[in-house]
């Protein structure tokens, strides 16, 4: 068949697939324009065609517009430009949905308000800036000035969200209950009251080093009995205790009596918070890290061992 064959619309919707309508439409926006009109008005088309609407076809169905199509059949714009600019389009639009569907998801695991649901929503769509500007607000209020005292610039970076240009579906869900988790006034207290009393243990003078934490320190501690299936109850916990109430009153300088083990009981009773735990481990999540260990069976066994025996 020759380049000089023309065909009439209906010819070239079987050909193509389109319909009569679409490609009347097509070339009416002069996209795809007869090569010929018969005196009676009807179009005919020539070759060029059948590949000018495959190309259309394509670029309709990967949502590109026909004033930007009509730009490339018209040599007005490279093939490449368009599918380079559609790609980025495209690319926003999918993180646009993920972040659409993430609230979803973390919608459907709970029973969410309208309120909620709202809320939820908006921090999925906050941009970088915004996102870092929430996370600053938190910390801020958490250490409240002391970021740069006694290591706590080091503590804060390590507890900031960095969500990467191109999350999983799994960080950006994270992110949503995370940012959610910083902006409960209770949890934010509960963090600020273990920054203060973290600070309260600092001794006076920068040339002395700072003690290590109480939780830290219990967990170093403790975990070997937990995980040795050691009672709290059991005789064999009162060594434990024992290695952890002198170490502690060694390293405060006070003596190992009743009142240091109120004191430390209360303040582990205050580290008890599950919140602490989630965001660490949707931090992690959102960060790429490795899980981290929950320390609330830690806690919880020594609450439970130092209660015993300042009962006794």
């Amino acid at each position: 068949m020759d380049g000089d064959t023309l065909y009439s619309i209906g010819e070239l919707a079987r050909r193509t697939g389109l319909t009569v309508k679409k490609i009347r439409f097509y070339s009416d926006r002069g996209i795809v324009a007869p090569a010929h009109r018969t005196p009676a008005g009807y179009r005919h088309y020539g070759q060029d065609a059948i590949a000018r609407l495959a190309l259309v076809r394509t670029l309709r169905e990967l949502g590109v517009g026909l004033d930007v199509i009509r730009h490339v059949t018209d040599q007005e714009l490279t093939l490449n430009q368009v599918v380079a600019e559609h790609a980025a389009a495209l690319d926003v639009q999918i993180k646009t949905l993920r972040l659409r569907q993430a609230v979803l998801a973390t919608a459907a695991r709970r029973e969410p308000t309208f309120e909620e649901m709202e809320r939820m929503h908006q921090l999925a769509m906050l941009s970088e800036a915004e996102r870092r500007r929430l996370t600053n607000e938190f910390l801020d209020t958490v250490f409240d000035g002391h970021h740069s005292e006694a290591g706590h610039g080091a503590i804060r970076r390590s507890m900031t969200p960095e969500l990467p240009d191109s999350p999983t579906q799994e960080q950006i869900e994270a992110w949503v209950e995370l940012a959610e988790l910083s902006l409960d006034a209770g949890f934010r207290a509960s963090l600020r009251s273990l920054v203060e009393d973290h600070m309260a243990d600092l001794p006076d003078g920068a040339a002395t080093p700072p003690r290590p934490d109480v939780v830290a320190v219990t967990r170093d501690l403790v975990e070997t009995a937990v995980s040795s299936g050691i009672s709290p109850d059991s005789p064999e916990a009162d060594a434990v205790v024992a290695t952890l109430t002198a170490g502690r009153a060694l390293a405060v300088g006070c003596p190992d009596d009743a009142l240091l083990q109120d004191w430390l009981l209360q303040r582990l009773k205050a580290a008890i918070d599950p919140r602490r735990d989630r965001y660490l481990a949707l931090l992690a999540v959102i960060n790429g890290w490795p899980a981290p260990e929950s320390l609330e069976p830690v806690i919880d066994w020594s609450v439970k061992a130092l209660t015993i025996r300042t009962a006794r």
